[in-house]
């Protein structure tokens, strides 16, 4: 069905690149620019929001989801009748059987996941959360094989062995473990992936695509509801406006910005880049994201999730890209390095092969600490606790 439709965009776009091929071509950004920007606003939002609800004090993570929502809705609202962004909205036929059917549904599951990605702030760092995190595709195989939308073969149920077994090494490695927790966020990955199988199903069989932004403009009126609701039963009885004060207004707006400024940008990544790119940049934002994490919180890693997570990495980019596409980027990338190594520019530079050796080694080592910083963090905390006499 994607090839009978990718084929038919073709056959359209065809016709008007001819009647349009006179036109000078208009500049666009490189896609390095939308790649930098989904991960920048991406990493940006984890950490804000978890700032807010640990260190500035702000611990109503879902009256935080709903504040994210309300003023998701009004935005799309705003640029539905101001810009062209939301444009796709036009070729979705939307009925009541279908906004019941599968945008009500989907909207809860979406609302379900935003909650519980939330609240995890307050019992794991962002890190763990992280680590955790790559075991998204264990959930999305087994709810799309209950679902009758995929058929798992032996090679990847032995790949999704292997991201379980990292998982669970993370886990056990985990310093500062909390089974709230740690259930928070499996419900939150669980509640993910029913929503991407129920996207695949329900508005596939009524032939309708959307695009990010287009999704939201849709779920965010039926999250911020069911979010008021979950608010009230949860939060409400115990919020107080000196807590938002605390945090500050201002904060709390720039904070939803930022995360709406997010549904943007993977909107024009997408439109620029394909799905292989999307990927591997989640991939990067992950290993960037456990980095930060460390290096702003201090955050302890200790040997045991270090070894986990790098296993649990390795599964994941073998389940999302395939061997044929890690053999095929590698090759690529290596002819690309080989090139500009052996390009004059750089032996117009004159740096000798013992100083390019040099500088490679050094980015190497860097690397490597930033990586292992975590481990030192960790010695420190545990040195501190030793020399506390016990009461």
């Amino acid at each position: 069905m994607a090839e009978d439709l990718e084929q038919q965009q073709q056959a359209e776009e065809k016709p008007q690149t001819h009647q349009h091929q006179h036109q000078p071509a208009t500049r666009s950004l490189h896609p390095i620019f939308y790649i930098g920007s989904w991960i920048f606003f991406s990493n940006l939002t984890i950490l804000f929001n978890k700032w807010l609800i640990d260190t500035r004090g702000f611990r109503y993570p879902v009256i935080l989801t709903c504040w994210h929502l309300i003023f998701a809705t009004v935005m799309t609202q705003i640029m539905a009748r101001t810009t062209s962004l939301l444009d796709g909205r036009k070729k979705v036929k939307m009925t009541g059987r279908l906004y019941l059917r599968a945008i009500v549904p989907i909207g809860l599951l979406y609302s379900a996941s935003l909650v519980c990605s939330n609240v995890v702030y307050l019992y794991l760092s962002v890190a763990f959360i992280q680590m955790l995190k790559s075991a998204a595709p264990v959930a999305v195989l087994f709810v799309g094989w209950a679902w009758g939308v995929e058929n798992p073969t032996l090679r990847r149920l032995l790949n999704i062995v292997v991201i379980v077994a990292g998982v669970a090494l993370a886990s056990f490695g985990e310093i500062d473990f909390s089974w709230a927790g740690f259930l928070f966020q499996l419900g939150g990955i669980w509640f993910e992936a029913m929503r991407l199988v129920l996207i695949q199903i329900l508005l596939s069989e009524d032939g309708q695509k959307m695009d990010p932004l287009v999704s939201l403009y849709y779920y965010a009126p039926v999250c911020a509801v069911m979010n008021i609701i979950i608010a009230i039963v949860s939060e409400a009885h115990k919020f107080d406006l000196a807590d938002a004060a605390k945090a500050g207004y201002g904060l709390l707006l720039l904070n939803a910005m930022v995360a709406f400024i997010l549904n943007v940008s993977s909107v024009f990544l997408i439109g620029k880049t394909s799905g292989l790119v999307m990927t591997l940049t989640g991939i990067l934002k992950n290993i960037l994201l456990v980095i930060a994490s460390v290096m702003i919180w201090h955050t302890a890693i200790s040997g045991l999730q270090f070894f986990g997570y790098s296993v649990a990495l390795a599964g994941l980019v073998y389940y999302s890209v395939g061997w044929d596409q890690i053999v095929a980027i590698s090759a690529v990338v290596g002819t690309y390095a080989k090139k500009t190594w052996e390009s004059p520019a750089l032996d117009e530079s004159r740096l000798p092969p013992a100083v390019r050796r040099g500088l490679l080694l050094s980015l190497t080592f860097l690397i490597i600490m930033l990586l292992t910083s975590g481990f030192m963090y960790s010695g420190d905390d545990m040195s501190a606790k030793a020399r506390v006499p016990a009461s």
